[in-house]
């Protein structure tokens, strides 16, 4: 059982800083119990790895198009955040039965979206390790930890570690725009190796998908 965080939208910047605060609250309040906080962004933005470089970015493009930035404190690889849901998992690392690995708290933490995806007809599986250093946009890599719909990537997620505590936040493509990613990370975007939720059920809304992760 989780404490629930209700869905919002909000800006990249107010994003990071309350998945960051409420990774503070957990570790000052010692709480045992994890925190699940789902929200949407707007404007859309491109939230960079921890310590990934942002020479790629084309700033005067994405000024142009009305796209924030921010860097998250996770690490990984950008994202362009615009018609998604991303959750966050705030937990002790003592809370999961693997969390002093990273790899397998990546899979335990992914395991409720797994089981709530089963309820809306997904059946969502890990990827195989596809890392390669070329490309800039993280849904393009799969690190193992990741969840696909038939080999397709559909949920990336990233991690944090402090005090004890994990923080782990991901992305789920609600619908993507192929060739606007093409422009902001200067690579092809083969759409053979991701997918959507409006590719798999174009019948399956947002409000659905929050409604699901949100019941306990």
């Amino acid at each position: 059982m989780y404490k629930i965080i209700p869905y919002s939208v909000n800006s990249g910047e107010v994003n990071m800083q309350t998945d960051s605060d409420i990774l503070d609250y957990a570790i000052e309040n010692k709480t045992l119990k994890p925190i699940l906080r789902l929200y949407g962004w707007a404007p859309a933005c491109v939230s960079l790895g921890r310590n990934q470089s942002e020479d790629f970015l084309d700033k005067s493009l994405l000024k142009t198009k009305g796209i924030d930035v921010v860097r998250r404190l996770t690490g990984g690889r950008a994202l362009l955040h615009s018609d998604e849901i991303t959750y966050s998992f705030v937990c002790p690392v003592s809370y999961l039965e693997h969390g002093e690995s990273v790899a397998l708290s990546y899979k335990e933490i992914c395991e409720f979206l797994i089981e709530k995806f089963k309820k809306l007809g997904i059946e969502l599986d890990f990827g195989s390790k596809r890392v390669s250093t070329k490309f800039d946009y993280c849904m393009m890599v799969s690190t193992g930890a990741d969840l696909c719909y038939q080999g397709k990537k559909l949920i990336g997620s990233a991690q944090c570690r402090k005090h004890g505590y994990i923080l782990q936040h991901g992305s789920i493509l609600y619908d993507y725009d192929a060739g606007l990613l093409e422009e902001i990370f200067g690579d092809n975007i083969y759409t053979n190796e991701i997918t959507s939720i409006k590719e798999i059920n174009s019948d399956i809304s947002k409000e659905d998908i929050i409604n699901i992760l949100s019941s306990t």
